[in-house]
């Protein structure tokens, strides 16, 4: 806003407008609390990559829909002992020649999702297939802790 067209010409509004006018355009260049390209680029990542999740008696199952992938572009791994990482890229089908594509739906590019792993999930125990376009990675459980036995201690008469 220009105070000059209002009729007010004085150096302290001038000085203020000039300093209004700084500091907005520090704001565009320094945006502290503005997300990183590669966390942006990791939760389009997730939230475009559906799972289900099942839990069974002995093993946890992560059931996701991999359609038109090989066993190559998609990787599964373990960190923090606790996070289990799935993650690969889609890429786009090459263009053969003379031809070109009218409408394309199908998503490409990366993918990834993080499941945190509960305590009792064994992560030496992980095996994953994928069949018919569906990858299912299995989590054997831990066995559960036995139960302390009470230790008994003997009383000596003095």
């Amino acid at each position: 806003m220009d105070f000059r067209l209002m009729g007010l010409d004085s150096p302290l509004l001038n000085t203020i407008h000039h300093m209004m006018d700084l500091s907005d355009d520090n704001a565009e260049a320094k945006n502290f609390n503005a997300p990183t390209r590669t966390y942006v680029r990791d939760a389009k990542a997730m939230a475009a990559t559906p799972a289900d999740v099942k839990e069974y008696p002995q093993s946890y199952v992560f059931v996701i829909d991999m359609p038109g992938l090989k066993s190559g572009d998609i990787k599964v791994q373990v960190e923090d002992d606790n996070v289990l990482i799935i993650s690969g890229e889609r890429k786009r089908d090459e263009e053969k020649e003379g031809g070109k594509y009218l409408r394309m739906e199908r998503r490409v590019g990366k993918f990834m999702r993080k499941f945190v792993l509960p305590e009792n999930a064994n992560t030496d125990a992980i095996s994953a297939v994928c069949q018919d376009g569906v990858l299912t990675v299995t989590v054997q459980k831990l066995p559960p802790p036995e139960p302390k036995k009470p230790k008994t201690i003997e009383v000596k008469i003095a």
